[in-house]
Parts: structure tokens; sequence; C-alpha cells
């Protein structure tokens, strides 16, 4: 790992606070935000500070209660129309200011697809470090620094990583990792209207039109329901069955990292310490031989049901039900029950 830059002459005693982005989608609070939250107001007691959610957009006023709800003491929030629309430059500004003005000790992205964009941009533009993906996050009793750990080399091990010399501390926590406060609508809080000087002049992205994918598919993060598929599956077709499966359940379908680098499933479906962390009611393995690398990403699903043809497969070790067969004649057998129980169903409405 790289090392960043040391402001020279920073008072670190002058940071404190932890802040979390607040990221919004057409108005809405994406559920990673809620999540850091959780972990950030453990982070917030440990050092005896503030947490607060920075939100940025007008539509998405209405979920400011909510925040301090679900854990923050206050939100910074910048109610302007045209950052509704996510701009990587108009959101670097926005934030970096804030940091130059405010000093906050911590602050924490989501790994979304926004976050991975704009992490970087910020720490750059503040001068810090910034540590991606991670899976865990806590305060050295020692020293109050905070240890950010994420997965290295392929996810064969894990690295704990510190920002000695520079602030923000700055990281990119993994959906699905960290778990939300429960929400308490008892909780009061502040929420502050910030009004930005932005120079709109150095913007150089037109946002002219959203475009949505024509089938709206749930997030693996915030699935209830989940079947994945391995090498076991032996090709892409695959994982045509486990969609059957999937839809029958309500559920999506999901991958192991074997299968993704087969070509069979994209990587946005993968599973694990080098994909995504899922926490489902039920969670389906279908050909999946339980790498820890897998089990990492899945092991807190409420319900985890292994099918695999050998029996001495690790994922046995972590399934709450385990079937021993070929994937190809357990998951028809699967549907047709699922088919005679909604024949049922049906019967006697």
């Amino acid at each position: 790992m790289g090392k960043a830059k040391v402001n020279q002459g920073i008072d670190l005693s002058s940071y404190k606070d932890v802040w979390v982005f607040a990221e919004q989608r057409e108005g809405e609070v994406v559920n990673v935000s809620l999540e850091l939250l959780g972990i950030g107001r453990k982070l917030a007691d440990a050092r005896n500070s503030k947490l607060f959610a920075v939100l940025i957009g007008a539509c998405a006023e209405s979920y400011t209660e909510s925040l301090i709800q679900y854990g923050a003491d206050g939100v910074l929030f910048v109610k302007d129309d045209k950052l509704n629309q996510y701009s990587t430059e108009m959101y670097t500004q926005v934030i970096s200011n804030l940091i130059n003005e405010r000093k906050p000790e911590i602050f924490l992205v989501g790994a979304t697809t926004i976050g991975r964009d704009l992490g970087p941009r910020i720490s750059a533009r503040v001068g810090t470090g910034l540590t991606a993906d991670c899976t865990r996050l806590e305060i050295d009793e020692a020293d109050g620094k905070l240890l950010q750990t994420r997965p290295a080399f392929g996810g064969n091990l894990m690295a704990t990583i510190i920002t000695p010399d520079n602030r923000p501390q700055m990281s990119t926590v993994r959906p699905g990792v960290m778990e939300k406060c429960e929400k308490d609508t008892s909780r009061k809080g502040n929420v502050e209207i910030i009004n930005n000087k932005l120079d709109f002049s150095k913007d150089k992205v037109d946002f002219v039109e959203l475009v949505k994918h024509m089938k709206e598919q749930v997030q693996l993060e915030e699935a209830k329901v989940i079947v994945a598929g391995g090498r076991g599956l032996g090709n892409k077709e695959g994982f045509e069955l486990l969609d059957q499966l999937a839809d029958k359940l309500n559920g999506v379908v999901a991958a192991s990292r074997a299968a993704v680098d087969q070509g069979w499933v994209d990587h946005d479906r993968q599973v694990g310490q080098t994909g995504k962390t899922v926490r489902p009611k039920l969670y389906i393995a279908c050909g999946i031989s339980g790498a820890i690398q897998h089990v990492a990403g899945m092991h807190e699903a409420e319900c985890v049901i292994a099918i695999n043809k050998n029996e001495d497969a690790p994922i046995f070790n972590v399934a709450n039900y385990g079937i021993v067969g070929n994937v190809y004649d357990v998951v028809p057998k699967l549907i047709d029950a699922l088919d005679q129980v909604d024949d049922i169903l049906k019967a006697v409405e």
C-alpha cells in the first residue's frame, strides 16, 4: 500500500467527529448509508465525539430526520436542486470544502459505484489517504486511531491499515458488511442547511437523461432470498435453472468467484471477500464448495441450504440444511415441489 503525502504541520488534535456520506439516488438514501451510521455511531462513541451525516441534494430532504433516527447526531444538508443528480466534480467540491472548514476526524463512504468514484477524489483533494472496500472498522484503544481492515491479495489475507499523519481518516465500506442501528423515532438532532458557494463552471459534465435498466433487479445486499451457483454447475446454462428457482422464491441469483471467473455471471453478482457481503433470510448454495473467501460473504445469512454432490464439501459446515446430490437432479425437484405448493394455495383460495 502506498503512503499518502504527509501534510506538514497538521494539528491532528483539531480534527474531531465522525462523518458519513449519506448517498442518495433519486431522493432515496441508499441502504449502505444507514449501515455506515451503525458503525459510525460505535466509532463516535469510542472517540467521545459526534456523528454527522452529509446529505447532498434538495430531493432527499425527507430523509433528514431518518438519518438522525438511525444514529446521527446531526445532518449537514446541502439543499440544492442543482445537486439532485450525482456529479463527481460538484460533490467533490461540496465535501472537500466542508472537510477543510470543519475538520472531521473520520469520514466514511459506501463502496458503491458512486462512492468508489467520489472517495478517491475527495481524499486527493484534501490531502489524505483512503482505504477502500473495508470489511471492519474499529478504534485502536491505545492511541485512538482508526483501524481499517480490508481483504488483500485476492482475499487470501486481511490487511489492517492506519492513517497516522493525515486527516480525515477515510474509508469506503462494502454494502452489507455493517449492521444498521435500530431505528429510534425518539432521537433528536440538528439539521443544518449548508449554503456552499460552488463554482459550477468547473463541472464538465452535463446531466442529460437517466436511463434505467429495463428489468429492475433487487440489489444482492438487500435481497431476502439468494440462490447462488458455483463451479459445480459446470456451465453458464446452469444459471438459467437457478433463475427459475429464484423466481419461485422471489429471490435473486448470485455466484461464487469461480463462476464469475469462468464468465458465467457478471462480477456484480459475486458473493465473497472480493465480491459482496450479504445477509439474506435464505441462502441456497448450489454447486459451491465453500471456500473461506466465499463463506466470508454469506455466513451471516439466517438460513443456509447447501446442495453439493461432494458430501465432504466445506459448505456443509456452515449450512443449516444440506442436500448431497447433483444440482441438476435436486433443483428441478425443488421447483416442482414449489409448483405443487402454489397449486394447493390456489385451490384453497
